[in-house]
């Protein structure tokens, strides 16, 4: 069972501006938010996540159905359910929760590049190359509604090439490119990743307003603390334990290379992105009528 952590202290209401609520699922670290026009109560749902034993192979929706019960109960409609790449930490609840409520599943385009890769890996021609079925991709500078906020997407590409961060207001979901100050950045080692490339995406994060609030998709509590996952732009250039400023990008990446070359892969890796690429559906039912995960062997 998945335990369920509201905050009221990461709910932030601005007259003028977005309105967010984060639960914590604290089996996968994971923190999804909800971010909401408060004058026509139109909202999105950023990285979504579908409890799941790896042990049993069996799915649950208790954690996706507190939000949508939340949803229902102070009448928000869903326009988007927003995610900030293909995790490989957890599956995506977004083709759930949009069968309850509606709204389109978005990522950035360049998930096309992400899906061809494990296309491959699991040699299954089941996973689109193209994009599908993400409702929408989004470029670079692109920018959409919620509600009547207008939100922005940026590419940030390093811990995977498809990364953006949305910016709505004076916030921004940084997804897994930055971790809380106390615990750093994202692992470069993925297929596609680049420390180089995550040095340069989190100093364009860094460029943003000082007092941008920054929302972040997982927290590990270094040290035992308690969970934590928004913090600004200024805390994070003044005390990132890793690429504060002043650090320069070759000693960023002598740094991430050492740390990414003693970790082991996460435990959902293989059952998440078989997912998360086709925007959290599970791979199309065989003639017995069950979906089956692959596992390749002696691949990664």
């Amino acid at each position: 069972m998945s335990q369920v952590q509201e905050s009221s202290a990461a709910s932030q209401t601005r007259a003028a501006g977005p309105q967010v609520r984060s639960w914590f699922h604290a089996p996968t670290n994971t923190v999804c938010h909800v971010v909401v026009d408060p004058q026509t109560r139109h909202c999105a749902l950023i990285d979504s996540v579908l409890d799941f034993d790896y042990a049993s192979g069996r799915t649950g929706t208790s954690f996706a159905d507190a939000i949508i019960d939340y949803l229902r109960v102070e009448d928000l409609h869903l326009d988007w359910l927003l995610e900030t790449h293909a995790h490989a930490d957890h599956l995506s609840a977004a083709s759930y929760i949009r069968g309850k409520l509606g709204g389109r599943i978005a990522i950035g385009e360049h998930i096309r590049d992400v899906q061809k890769v494990f296309r491959a890996l699991f040699h299954d021609p089941g996973i689109a190359q193209d994009g599908q079925p993400f409702d929408k991709l989004f470029a670079d500078g692109e920018v959409f509604a919620i509600g009547e906020l207008q939100a922005r997407v940026m590419h940030t590409p390093g811990h995977t090439p498809a990364c953006v961060v949305y910016v709505v207001g004076d916030c921004a979901f940084v997804g897994d490119t930055l971790f809380m100050p106390d615990y750093g950045t994202a692992r470069c080692d993925f297929p596609g990743g680049d420390a180089h490339v995550l040095y340069q995406s989190v100093r364009r994060i860094f460029e943003l307003p000082p007092q941008t609030r920054l929302y972040m998709c997982h927290d590990y509590m270094p040290g035992g603390r308690e969970p934590r996952w928004v913090c600004t732009v200024q805390e994070q250039r003044e005390g990132n334990v890793q690429i504060h400023d002043g650090v320069s990008e070759a000693q960023f990446v002598e740094f991430r290379k050492l740390r990414d070359s003693g970790l082991g892969m996460p435990a959902l890796i293989l059952p998440s992105i078989q997912v998360n690429v086709r925007a959290g559906r599970m791979p199309e039912p065989e003639a017995n009528g069950l979906s089956y995960l692959k596992v390749p062997l002696n691949a990664v």
